[in-house]
């Protein structure tokens, strides 16, 4: 998407009624949009007009509010569609986010497998693309294998040559770490599971909201994202498939609007992407998210990557002027999107944050939902700040005011 941004930051902070807050006499700081993202006021009004003006079940009846609530539906399917480069809307599972979406490929793709299949994943996932797998080897006495990672934060590429075998069904890959922000090679990731026959899954939480997306530019199979991580309503995501592929799988969820047909004994499923659409979904979840997209395609997303990475450069050149601070994943901020997790050695993550909070900047601490990647790094948590279009300089000024106050308090 082009860099069409007609708005200046402050324009576009005035969007977030959250901005507004105060806290301890400090207007609020939010650094936290790694775990689930500010809303701005068209969001909040899309979903406020469907419910007082447009409200009513959607696919189901023949009245005028449900077709009006299924074409608000369907129209915010195409527009995510189109958000992400699917080549048809059917192709977009509307699911409950990110964690939904491979849950759902681990059972109804990881259904297809047979023990000793191979499935490849590596060790920045967030725990939403290990636990799955792990339970489809209970499930299926599949092997779960993982690429490593050099002391940087980037994938040892040396290993997806070694571990992509014959006997690799599944190659699942998060497009940007939640921890080290690392952006991941996922075309050429892509054509290496593809030249053994294995299909190729991104996690894209964190990369959606933060850089321009086109599956088909990618080259992968399955891509699945969160809508409140990119300005959406929480409990919505979406998950891209090729079709072939959605066609061939069994359903996750039985129930209503999946089936075409339901018998005593046996039933006959729906064209997708409803086959994987059981009960009444999230209606206005997903209008509000279609709000979202057209709000971050208004702004641009070229724009919104290069203002993350002007945020996330100045950010560096400060950390790299402490002697006592380790900051976790790629020094190169054009190779890293959205996060930065660090690690001081005379304050637990926790109290960091605690002190933060003191100060009105929201950060996270703790494992990030990433645990085996703490380890590799030989750290037990850390305090994660992750920036999007609605900071400025300013908030990175006052998260390192409030860094040097966690200095006076804790440092000997």
């Amino acid at each position: 998407m082009a860099a069409t941004q007609l708005m200046t930051t402050e324009q576009i902070r005035a969007d977030f009624p959250t901005l507004r807050r105060q806290f301890n006499g400090r207007p609020v700081v939010f650094l936290d949009s790694g775990a689930s993202s500010l809303k701005p006021k068209q969001v909040i009004q899309a979903e406020e007009d469907f419910y007082a003006n447009h409200y009513a079940n959607v696919h189901r009846g023949i009245y005028q509010l449900s077709e009006e609530a299924t074409d608000l539906f369907e129209g915010a399917r195409e527009r995510v569609a189109a958000f992400i480069g699917a080549p048809e809307s059917r192709e977009l599972v509307l699911t409950r986010g990110t964690t939904e979406g491979l849950n759902l490929l681990a059972y109804s793709l990881g259904a297809q497998l047979a023990p000793g299949d191979e499935v490849v994943s590596t060790v920045m996932e967030h725990h939403s693309n290990q636990v799955p797998w792990q339970l489809l080897g209970r499930r299926r006495k599949t092997v779960l294998k993982h690429i490593g990672l050099d002391d940087e934060g980037y994938l040892k590429m040396e290993d997806l040559d070694r571990l992509v075998t014959d006997r690799t069904k599944i190659v699942t890959v998060t497009h940007v770490s939640n921890v080290l922000g690392t952006v991941n090679p996922i075309r050429e990731i892509a054509e290496a599971a593809h030249d053994h026959g294995a299909v190729c899954i991104v996690d894209g939480a964190q990369s959606t909201p933060h850089m321009p997306v086109d599956v088909k530019a990618l080259g992968c199979d399955f891509f699945a994202f969160s809508g409140h991580k990119m300005l959406g309503p929480t409990g919505v995501g979406g998950l891209w498939g090729r079709a072939e592929l959605l066609e061939g799988m069994e359903p996750f969820l039985g129930g209503g609007d999946m089936i075409s047909e339901v018998h005593l004994q046996e039933s006959k499923w729906n064209q997708i992407p409803a086959k994987f659409e059981a009960g009444t979904p999230h209606i206005a979840g997903v209008i509000g998210l279609g709000a979202a997209v057209d709000y971050l395609s208004r702004i641009g997303m070229d724009w919104v990557q290069h203002h993350d990475e002007q945020l996330i450069a100045r950010a560096m050149a400060r950390f790299a002027q402490m002697g006592d601070v380790r900051l976790l994943g790629p020094k190169d901020p054009r190779r890293h999107a959205g996060v930065l997790a660090f690690w001081l050695d005379y304050a637990h993550p926790h109290d960091v944050a605690q002190v933060f909070d003191d100060s009105a900047v929201c950060v996270r601490a703790g494992h990030h939902c990433a645990m085996p990647v703490n380890e590799r790094y030989g750290v037990p948590a850390t305090t994660r700040a992750s920036v999007y279009l609605y900071n400025d300089e300013g908030d990175i000024d006052r998260m390192f005011e409030a860094i040097e106050k966690v200095r006076r308090l804790f440092k000997p």
